[in-house]
């Protein structure tokens, strides 16, 4: 008895056009198939607004924003605004991180400073963002020093929990290993035991950026007068809905251009160190 075939199911004419844009967007770069949904996306509001199926005043067109963006740049606000909250974002991160990372060190690596740590920095974690700002204002007043530790509150947590549970579970046969060779406290930490961690310590600088862009507008809820969060609640509060719009795709770009950056320093860290 003859053993049966395998068969490939024929390739239909309805398939082969599919089949064939595959292969081109695969062809592609890919940041260049990453602005396929963007542009579909465009393509819909468009449709959306110019048909009127979804009113002016609900959703302005494209064309608007656009205008509303050339408005605020004409009056040399637009930068102001964007200069203004990239520095908050840039410094609030900045702190945020590097203390996330010592405590973080602490908490992973000595059983003590779990102990004693661990569950005040978890309940602390738990705080909604919003219930620190009174809090920042009595004590900072509404001045810069209160925003940039709101951000700053923002990116602690997500780097001190990779970091902290990462150099939980270093190899502990490479650890005797460097002990081995006499490599002991902040010379260990920093030739083997954070190398060894760089791929989890930079998933949790990037969960601390998107946090800290986040944390952003909450932090500009404070008597701010001029950044991206301002331009949000003020564009809210006079009925401008081009410029509300706007400021979302903003807050969208630069948040994804930053994580960007980052995303090329961790994959020069991982091929340096990892």
């Amino acid at each position: 008895m003859t053993a049966p075939v395998d068969q490939q199911p024929a390739t239909t004419q309805a398939d082969a056009p599919r089949a064939g844009l595959l292969a081109a967007l695969l062809g592609l770069p890919r940041w260049l198939v990453g602005l396929v949904v963007p542009a579909l996306v465009l393509v819909a509001w468009q449709l959306a607004t110019t048909s009127g199926l979804v009113p002016s005043y609900a959703l302005p067109t494209p064309a608007s924003v656009i205008t509303a963006a050339v408005d605020l740049l004409e009056r040399g606000e637009l930068w102001t605004h964007i200069g203004i909250s990239a520095q908050r974002v840039l410094l609030g991160f900045a702190a945020g991180s590097l203390l996330g990372l010592v405590f973080g060190a602490l908490v992973g690596l000595s059983k003590l400073a779990d102990a004693l740590l661990s569950l005040s920095i978890g309940a602390l974690r738990a705080v909604p963002s919003l219930a620190w700002v009174p809090l920042l204002v009595l004590w900072m007043k509404m001045g810069e020093d209160s925003k940039v530790t709101l951000i700053i509150i923002g990116a602690f947590f997500p780097v001190f929990t990779t970091a902290s549970r990462a150099l939980r579970h270093v190899d502990p046969q490479l650890v005797e290993a460097a002990r081995s060779f006499g490599y002991r406290g902040l010379r260990l930490l920093r030739t083997v035991q954070l190398p060894a961690v760089v791929p989890a310590i930079f998933s949790g600088l990037r969960l601390a950026l998107a946090q800290a862009w986040l944390f952003l507008v909450a932090a500009e809820l404070l008597g701010a007068s001029m950044g991206l969060g301002f331009l949000l609640t003020d564009s809210q509060n006079n009925g401008r809905i081009d410029r509300l719009i706007l400021t979302i795709i903003l807050l969208a770009i630069f948040g994804k251009l930053t994580d960007a950056l980052l995303s090329i320093a961790e994959r020069k860290a991982i091929a340096r160190w990892a």
